[in-house]
């Protein structure tokens, strides 16, 4: 017997998944596909009548679960098979990344509203919750909660609500009053995205805010990161650049996808000697999808750079998006801003090999002049022009990052924060020299 999932995307139902015979099957709704402003819900899955089955369905919707031991955790606590991709998103696809919320046929979409219910989270609820999330991913199970996000680090979409100025009664002066987090309820989007420290990794919270301050002192366009402390215990929360505050102050979804999903990737295959994504189908995608493209390659050109001088071995194709602006079907899609930016190398117990090779080379100590010019040739950039953003990236880096050290409280002095800027030095000068 076949089930479905009605597909929403920007508020409107635009078409079902179907699970039968243990295989996914994705339609377009014939009212969407008769739609003047239709857009289609992925790059890989373009606007069509026909039914698209399992192998071209499966990495778009499979790519909106959280992956490896936190969906086998998920699967155990849910009663459902680990690879059933349909079950998981029936009881999770309430609240993805981007503009797309899986919902019971019938189910209306919850409208966001300003007084969108959120259970608001004490301290102690808070890193009750946080110690939880290991054995129990986006709290599955709870009442009123269907949260999914990719990935395979422990996190929880929440709604932050940043310290705010209250006029008191009788007085001019107002008071500073305490930031808060929640749960999103009952469809309510949520507005951050709260990451944990990963207990394998030392201080992965200072690294990845350092990582994201950096690219963002480099212009290079990233997502908003702060620490927040809760009874001595540090988390990231990272603001969402898929939720955008309508006039009404209501959050809205703005659709995204990774390079994964665009270019029909499973999530088990998302590192390139896994026989995932490389480079080169990276930058034929932003060229294929974006318009005017030459900018959006030019940006991923310089993301793929900074992730090689800060070490951020794990940028593979999943931690690259496609951000879609609106409905509007002249609109193409922009690269994403980053995010899971986050210094690998330092580690010793991590793996040296980058998640996508660079002009030939895994490794970061065998690029040489010539690898750098084949990785320049593989994103279709002439010769010269990749050699110069390279050398200015290459120049530049070292000092922001020690600027950035030390005019920022939360990082000067922290032990982690120092091996980055080191190992930026160390990778910088090598690039140069080995350019010159």
């Amino acid at each position: 017997m076949a089930r479905e999932l009605a597909t929403w995307l920007f508020g409107e139902r635009v078409g079902s998944l179907s699970l039968v015979g243990g295989r996914l099957s994705f339609s377009y709704a014939s009212d969407w596909l008769s739609n003047p402003q239709a857009v289609a819900l992925s790059a890989s899955l373009p606007l069509q009548a026909e039914p698209f089955d399992d192998a071209r369905a499966r990495p778009f919707f499979s790519g909106l679960l959280p992956e490896g031991q936190m969906r086998r955790v998920l699967a155990r606590l849910l009663q459902v098979s680990g690879q059933n991709d349909f079950a998981l998103l029936d009881q999770l696809g309430g609240e993805c990344a981007g503009a797309v919320s899986l919902l019971e046929p019938g189910r209306a979409l919850p409208a966001p509203r300003p007084s969108d219910p959120v259970r608001w989270l004490s301290d102690a609820e808070l890193v009750a919750l946080i110690d939880e999330l290991p054995t129990r991913p986006m709290l599955a199970g709870e009442d009123g909660l269907r949260l999914s996000l990719a990935g395979a680090q422990d996190k929880l979409p929440v709604v932050f609500e940043p310290p705010r100025l209250s006029s008191r009664l009788g007085s001019r002066m107002g008071s500073r009053t305490g930031s808060r987090i929640g749960l999103p309820l009952n469809g309510t989007p949520s507005s951050h995205i709260l990451k944990p420290a990963i207990r394998a990794v030392e201080d992965s919270v200072h690294n990845e805010a350092f990582c994201m301050a950096l690219a963002r002192a480099m212009q290079l366009g990233a997502a908003h990161t702060s620490i927040h402390t809760v009874q001595d215990r540090a988390v990231l929360l990272v603001q969402r650049y898929d939720r955008a505050a309508d006039a009404t102050g209501s959050l809205q979804r703005i659709h995204q996808e990774d390079f994964c999903q665009a270019l029909g990737v499973v999530p088990e295959m998302k590192y390139q000697n896994e026989g995932g994504p490389d480079l080169i189908a990276c930058f034929e995608l932003v060229r294929r999808a974006s318009r005017p493209s030459a900018p959006q390659v030019l940006r991923l050109f310089d993301a793929v750079i900074f992730n090689a001088l800060i070490g951020n071995h794990d940028a593979h194709a999943k931690n690259f998006s496609l951000l879609y602006p609106s409905t509007e079907p002249n609109q193409a899609p922009a690269l994403a801003p980053l995010y899971d930016l986050l210094s690998t190398a330092i580690y010793p117990t991590l793996s040296p090999r980058m998640a996508m090779k660079l002009g030939g080379k895994y490794k970061f100590s065998e690029v040489q002049a010539s690898h750098w010019e084949l990785f320049a040739e593989s994103a279709g950039l002439a010769k010269s022009l990749a050699k110069r953003r390279i050398l200015q990236m290459a120049q530049a880096l070292p000092a922001a990052a020690r600027h950035l050290q030390s005019t920022e409280s939360e990082f000067a002095g922290n032990s982690v924060v120092e091996r980055i800027v080191s190992l930026i030095d160390e990778r910088s000068t090598l690039t140069i020299r080995r350019l010159t």
